[in-house]
């Protein structure tokens, strides 16, 4: 629902009254986005994956080590999961269309491979 001409001035008013109180403030949440905040969460999950996919690898130093680096992975995994859920199709498409780089872009490619997209292959 749109707002109102009164309601987008005052909207425009505070705007401008943080952007003069808290210059860095505004500049950094213009910078941010929900796409942004995401990515940065699935970077931390997949680096907390490989560090319990190490924990897991000393099984022979310790039963309990192991157990709970099977733990932090399956949390992890768990997570990354969840943030890719709040993506969306049209950011994991824009991830998949870009092209670079990323844990992000590798991920959303997966998930598009076995997530479910019934596409028919040529023989």
């Amino acid at each position: 629902m749109p707002l109102s001409e009164h309601e987008q001035r005052i909207l425009e008013e505070i705007e401008q009254r943080l952007a003069e109180e808290d210059p860095r403030l505004a500049e950094a949440v213009s910078r941010t986005s929900l796409y942004t905040h995401l990515a940065r969460r699935i970077r931390w999950s997949s680096l907390a994956f490989l560090a319990g996919f190490v924990m897991l690898m000393l099984f022979p130093v310790s039963l309990w080590v192991a157990a709970l680096g099977f733990g932090v992975m399956l949390l992890s995994a768990l997570l990354v999961y969840r943030y890719l859920k709040q993506l969306g199709k049209d950011q994991l498409r824009a991830l998949q269309e870009s092209g670079r780089f990323s844990v992000a872009a590798i991920l959303a490619r997966l998930t598009g491979r076995f997530g479910g997209t019934s596409e028919p292959r040529a023989k």
